[in-house]
């Protein structure tokens, strides 16, 4: 394997350090570092995070490979600092059975750009009829962990509850797309004062929030593991506070454009900005904000959604709901988090690698950056700024919200195992990080 000497490394933000990466893992850190390595990397400037872990990818394949591929949207990962991306059951075919779980999960390792861990489909094509083969999933070389129809809301209460009942025993979790179907039929955005002024039929806060405080209460009764997904209003945030201080095994995620982004763009009617649950309000943004800040929300996840340009270039009722978000997340949270002084670099490795892993469970990923500990890093430049432009984008789809907008910050190096997948902002070739 190349081993790599980084030096003049802000870990998490502290002093400059050397960090010696050999064999996989983080051999030594300390000041001066004389030893020999075959690649030396001056990082003054940069700071080193635990490699990211993101709970909500959407990579495509099988089905939709013209907007995606595992191989694409690993690379988009990889691009954004990501070392491993749980991704999501509605490909085509649903994944939904053991044999679909395996293949995503071997695409993932073919690529070798980051890890790639299968989300299993709670329902059979995600119908919301009867089980999937959970078991079957979990007990797959894919060795699912993380269940979820997310697209769908599992909204028939007994199937729910046969689901968390089912994840206890193998400490697993549900991941719910919270979305009361029968109170947003055909909702295109927001309801509020835009959706009024526009004419569009509005998807109501109280769709999000009536599923989140009916799960936390089943999770609850049957002492099991729920994930809520996207989280995207004040009122949700609170309903989460609440569950968690009743002691409730309850986690969230909030995405990057609901941290930055409110129902005031869809004026333009560019269907970029149209997304399942909408851009909400101000009020709303400051709120997940502040709740990701506190904990209450604990990770970032980017529901890295692609879609072709024919899919989203259309008239606003048609277009396709879903924005991409992997290569951008890490200077969507510096922006609104970091530069805000909301949290620290400590608190983004917290949000987007520890817990993200612990919530998957996964081992080896959202590590310390310590000596002996698997050597997943990325080497972030805060001090960078430019205007997101998807020309440069690594993914095969280009429907970002942030296009045109000056971000801070670009990756630099992004390490799995050991072993670079991007070095000096450009994709490695890979020669073992599989």
């Amino acid at each position: 394997m190349t081993s790599y000497l980084i030096r003049n490394a802000q870990i998490l933000g502290g002093a400059p350090q050397d960090l010696f990466l050999a064999d996989g893992v983080v051999a030594e850190i300390g000041t001066g570092l004389t030893v020999e390595a075959d690649v030396d990397i001056d990082a003054r400037g940069l700071i080193v995070l635990p490699g990211l872990v993101d709970l909500h990818t959407h990579l495509r394949q099988p089905g939709k490979e013209d907007a995606e591929t595992v191989l694409t949207g690993t690379q988009a990962a990889a691009k954004g600092g990501y070392t491993a991306v749980h991704a999501m059951a509605n490909t085509t075919p649903t994944a939904d059975n053991p044999a679909v779980v395996e293949l995503v999960h071997q695409l993932g390792k073919d690529s070798g750009y980051c890890d790639v861990h299968p989300v299993g489909a709670v329902t059979v094509g995600l119908e919301g009829k009867e089980l999937a083969e959970l078991d079957g999933m979990h007990r797959s070389a894919a060795g699912v962990k993380v269940f979820s129809d997310d697209g769908k809301c599992v909204d028939d209460a007994a199937l729910m509850r046969a689901a968390l009942e089912y994840v206890k025993t193998v400490d697993g979790v549900v991941a719910q797309h919270a979305q009361e179907p029968r109170l947003t039929e055909g909702a295109q955005l927001n309801e509020g004062t835009v959706s009024a002024e526009l004419g569009l039929p509005g998807w109501p806060a109280v769709a999000e929030e009536a599923i989140i405080a009916r799960d936390v209460l089943l999770a609850s009764h049957l002492g099991a593991r729920l994930h809520v997904c996207h989280l995207s209003t004040k009122g949700s945030v609170e309903i989460v506070r609440w569950a968690k201080a009743q002691g409730w095994d309850v986690t969230a995620e909030v995405t990057p454009h609901h941290l930055l982004l409110t129902d005031e763009r869809v004026r333009t009617e560019d269907a970029v900005f149209k997304v399942n649950p909408p851009l909400r309000t101000q009020e709303d943004v400051l709120a997940l904000r502040a709740a990701l800040a506190d904990g209450t929300i604990d990770a970032v996840a980017t529901d890295h959604a692609p879609h072709l340009d024919a899919d989203k270039d259309c008239a606003w009722a048609v277009a396709a709901m879903g924005m991409v978000g992997l290569e951008t997340a890490l200077s969507v949270v510096q922006e609104t988090m970091v530069e805000t002084g909301l949290l620290n670099w400590e608190g983004v490795a917290d949000r987007m690698s520890h817990r993200p892993a612990r919530i998957g469970r996964l081992t080896g990923q959202g590590r310390p950056v310590s000596v002996g500990e698997p050597a997943n890093l990325v080497l972030f430049d805060p001090g960078y700024r430019g205007t997101v432009t998807a020309d440069t984008f690594a993914t095969r789809s280009r429907n970002t919200p942030f296009k045109g907008l000056e971000l801070p910050g670009r990756v630099h190096a992004t390490f799995l195992r050991g072993e670079a997948t991007v070095l000096a902002g450009e994709l490695a070739e890979l020669g073992g990080a599989k």
